[in-house]
């Protein structure tokens, strides 16, 4: 899967493809530690389990989807799997935290 940029208007539809992990990821211009996120995005999703893919979510622009899921400060990581809110990475720790939080959340 690949990534794709979430809206109010295709979020739900997004993260309710059956049989797949969505991480979606907060992010925001001017974030230093989104900018980290985004260096390692193209390795990230080279590695990620299949039925697994990123949504990108512009907490600035998106701010009923970031109030919707309760997000104070970016970048934040929301995994759904099915449509289901699985749990949240409130900050970026590093490449080998978040594959193996989303390795361990794959279907």
């Amino acid at each position: 899967m690949s990534t794709r940029v979430g809206t109010p208007e295709n979020f739900d539809s997004l993260i309710a493809e059956r049989g797949s992990l969505h991480v979606v990821y907060f992010w925001g211009p001017d974030c230093p530690n989104c900018e980290v996120f985004a260096r390692d995005l193209p390795e990230l999703i080279g590695g990620l389990p299949a039925k697994t893919g990123v949504i990108k979510v512009n907490a600035y622009e998106h701010t009923e989807l970031a109030r919707r899921f309760a997000i104070a400060g970016i970048p934040a990581f929301v995994l759904f799997k099915d449509g289901r809110k699985l749990g949240m990475m409130r900050q970026y720790y590093g490449r080998e935290y978040w594959s193996q939080v989303v390795k361990e959340a794959a279907p």
